[in-house]
């Protein structure tokens, strides 16, 4: 029996939607097509009939990962000026919901060193969407001049990955927060990241 496209652009979303979840909560070699069809509730079948192999499937889940992630930023930078926007996306990214959320949270954080190691396809995926998030961040960050606006969004959005990574790997939960607080006032407050004035 044949699918409708509906149905079928349905059932690659919920893979896509499984593999992104599972990647980030357990490592993209720690899952296979059998838990990613098992968590979409598919078959192999299914799952063939889109990607025509993991790596594929990889691929897509980072790129919609990496959108979901963008859509979150936008939704919370709403209102007000870009030094408040940006301040709001630093405390919601630097935030303990955030950090125990990894299978729904940033991509970058989960899966950094993951696909560091993985195929050059995965690899391309991920450095055009992470471009694209830190020009969404670049536009957020204070300052008229655009060069160094996205600059600032290089070196904050490492700042929070960073800091994500440690308050996800501590054992100790006021020390796992403290990480995340201090990297947030500490980009909220630093120099940097407020509104200066552009070149003459």
């Amino acid at each position: 029996m044949r699918v409708s496209k509906q149905k079928a652009a349905q059932n690659r979303r919920r893979i896509l939607t499984a593999a992104s979840r599972l990647f980030r909560e357990n490592g993209v070699d720690a899952c296979g097509i059998d838990a990613i069809t098992g968590e979409a509730g598919l078959t192999h079948g299914a799952f063939y009939s889109h990607f025509e192999s993991k790596d594929a499937a990889v691929t897509e889940a980072i790129r919609l990962a990496l959108e979901t992630s963008r859509e979150a930023l936008r939704s919370t930078a709403r209102g007000g000026t870009r030094k408040r926007r940006f301040a709001s996306v630093v405390d919601a990214y630097l935030g303990p919901g955030h950090r125990d959320s990894r299978g729904k949270g940033c991509v970058i954080a989960a899966l950094g060193p993951d696909i560091a190691r993985q195929p050059k396809r995965v690899r391309v995926a991920f450095t055009v969407g992470l471009k694209q998030s830190l020009a969404l961040l670049a536009d957020l960050a204070p300052g008229r001049d655009a060069e160094r606006r996205y600059d600032d969004a290089i070196a904050a959005l490492s700042c929070m990955a960073g800091a994500l990574i440690l308050a996800r790997a501590v054992d100790e939960e006021a020390f796992s927060r403290r990480i995340l607080l201090t990297a947030a006032r500490r980009l909220n407050r630093a120099e940097r990241f407020r509104a200066r004035p552009g070149p003459s």
